[in-house]
């Protein structure tokens, strides 16, 4: 990065003008920091691993907001390295997550059950009658087969779900 460069992402930081997105992936969560055009300025994350509890994967929900605030405490501390500069702002924040698992909240947003990540492979049932219903191919890991699975199962907080994510 030349001296331009430099002094312009500096003034962007600075003046609150980059972005932040969070990537929660299966692996690690990721924050990285870039500027209006996309190029990137700054980086952090955090290691994590699902766990296999009462016969499901899944993460604890305190854990994603523990690494949430990590990822993000090493990508101020990248910024402040390369910098030298406070995260003080910014323009705008987007996250992204994993693109399958079961996450069930009711009308007061509190989670129904664990986390049910892709990993889990207890919705067959469910993912056979839907690809025959829609007749296309519906894995075990898409939130709709967790979904009809665990209606099929009767579980009892089925009739307690206000939203799916």
């Amino acid at each position: 990065m030349n001296a331009s460069e430099l002094h312009s992402s500096i003034e962007l930081i600075r003046h609150g003008k980059a972005v932040l997105g969070c990537e929660l992936g299966s692996t690690r969560i990721k924050a990285s920091l870039v500027g209006p055009g996309g190029e990137p300025l700054a980086s952090g994350s955090f290691g994590w691993e699902n766990l296999h509890e009462d016969g499901i994967w899944t993460y604890p929900m305190e854990e994603v907001w523990q690494g949430i605030a990590m990822a993000f405490r090493d990508l101020a501390a990248d910024v402040d390295r390369q910098y030298g500069v406070p995260l003080t702002g910014l323009a705008a924040v987007g996250f992204s997550a994993m693109m399958h698992g079961y996450i069930v909240v009711d009308k007061d947003d509190k989670l129904l059950v664990p986390f049910r990540t892709w990993r889990n492979n207890n919705t067959g049932q469910a993912a056979r009658e839907l690809t025959t219903l829609f007749d296309w191919s519906i894995p075990q890991r898409w939130s709709i087969a967790h979904l009809y699975q665990a209606n099929l199962n009767d579980e009892d907080h089925v009739s307690d779900i206000a939203r799916i994510t």
